[in-house]
């Protein structure tokens, strides 16, 4: 198996960070080893964190005489550490900012002062403290969404964030560290009226009693009768979070009179690493239980019906499509499993499918694991006489993360099996790989989705 090595200077150029970390044996941590530029530039490689375990390290800044790092070794939610720049052994590390109940996202510096972000319900949280850990203030977003950035020089006076939501464009604000006053910096021109869309938050109770958070967003004034052409989006793994975040391509879909529903399953980091292995290796189910949840909760508060409602996702994400797809074939009208991991016994013989392994196990590690994904993998369970949805698989001939041979089986097995009146199509883009190439064919994808979803549920979209 391969090993994963990163190296990246501090701030200073004082010290150069090698990272080493090998998922290949399972292990979702990394080692971190340094040298000292100013000190012997030719000098060997000293262990800052010496072996990979499941924890994981990453330098946040350096003192003149301390590491300041993110771990989430004992604290699987994440904090902020200092250990001894001499000395930096782990057992006396000082916990500048301790573990918190929502997981830290990341944590910055900027003008002398440390920056972490933290995800509450699926929406950022910003707070500014100094280098040893006393809270100076909150960063006020302007509304629930996603920020990022924040990351400046040590003699700033002003730091730059981003923030974005479904219907904010990502935007740059420049910050004033010293008053926290925020003032838009670079903003996009998109012809389109955020005023004109509501966007809602919801929680609803999958199959085990799980409270599952899902964004709805759609233009105002639809009628809630059960009739919305409606798109479901999940993906639900690798510890990937779902976050509030503006695409101009899917205006044409809401303006059309759409709902897009995206739901924060199990599996992705939403609420941490708990959230993480609730939906990993042996407790995948409930990824396809959230998300068939999901649609039933759309049925049952009038936003769409069976004859109205289109799953989609991408990558991991159409593994989960195909998988439901199989589960429950009367709950969708229209399936889209893009790139999808569809052959789940042999992943891992493929391009880097291997490094998958840490979050769906082996079909070779054991019989608790082979019996796992055989009962569960899109490829493996297409059965005969099953009216399953209308289904675009698309996938490209370059795609060297998920190879197309995945799609490909996948596509000829349900063609051969399903012999209903459903259309089962793929379409392969050429010269791309696991996304498009370029704008125009990303563009041209999502006119074939978006059509292919109208067209199978015989509505004619109005603008």
């Amino acid at each position: 198996m391969q090993r994963f090595n990163t190296t990246v200077t501090s701030e200073d150029e004082r010290f150069l960070f090698l990272y080493i970390s090998d998922r290949g044996k399972g292990l979702e941590g990394n080692a971190i080893f340094y040298k000292d530029l100013e000190a012997d530039p030719n000098g060997e490689f000293k262990p800052l964190i010496k072996d990979i375990t499941n924890d994981e390290y990453g330098v946040v800044e350096n003192t003149a005489s301390q590491f300041i790092l993110q771990t989430n070794a004992n604290a699987p939610n994440s904090k902020v550490i200092a250990v001894d720049i001499k000395n930096p052994d782990l057992a006396k590390a000082v916990t500048i900012i301790p573990e918190k109940e929502e997981p830290l996202q990341g944590a910055s510096t900027a003008g002398g002062k440390l920056f972490a972000s933290y995800l509450k319900d699926v929406s950022t949280r910003t707070y500014m403290y100094d280098l040893k850990g006393k809270l100076i203030k909150e960063l006020v977003y302007p509304g629930i969404g996603t920020g990022s950035g924040l990351h400046g020089r040590r003699e700033d006076k002003f730091v730059f964030y981003v923030f974005t939501s479904f219907t904010v464009p990502p935007t740059i604000y420049k910050y004033d560290i010293a008053t926290g006053n925020s003032t838009i910096f670079r903003k996009p021109e998109v012809s389109f009226s955020p005023a004109n869309y509501e966007t809602k938050q919801v929680f609803y109770t999958s199959k085990d009693g799980a409270r599952i958070p899902m964004f709805i967003i759609h233009k105002k004034g639809i009628k809630m009768d059960g009739n919305n052409v409606t798109l479901l989006y999940g993906y639900g793994g690798f510890n990937v979070n779902l976050e509030p975040g503006f695409s101009a391509t899917l205006l044409p879909f809401l303006d059309a009179g759409g709902v897009y529903a995206q739901a924060n399953l199990r599996g992705g980091g939403e609420y941490g690493e708990k959230w993480h292995k609730a939906g990993m290796l042996l407790n995948k189910q409930n990824v396809f239980d959230d998300f068939i949840a999901a649609g039933e909760y759309l049925i049952t508060e009038k936003y769409t019906s069976k004859n109205r409602m289109a799953m989609r996702g991408g990558s991991n994400g159409g593994l989960l499509v195909g998988a439901v797809m199989n589960q429950r074939p009367d709950l969708f009208k229209v399936a889209i499993p893009q790139v999808g991991v569809m052959d789940m016994l042999r992943f891992h013989k493929f391009t880097i499918g291997w490094n998958w392994i840490a979050d769906y196990g082996s079909s070779e590690k054991d019989v608790a694991n082979f019996k796992n994904l055989y009962a569960y993998s899109p490829l493996h369970n297409l059965k005969e006489g099953v009216e399953y949805p209308a289904t675009l698989v698309t996938t490209a001939d370059h795609d060297d993360r998920v190879v197309p041979a995945h799609s490909f089986k996948y596509i000829a097995t349900l063609q051969e099996k399903y012999k209903g009146n459903n259309p089962v199509l793929i379409r392969i883009d050429t010269n791309s790989g696991h996304g498009a190439s370029n704008t125009k064919k990303n563009i041209e994808t999502l006119a074939d989705i978006y059509s292919f979803i109208f067209y199978n549920m015989g509505v004619e979209p109005t603008l």
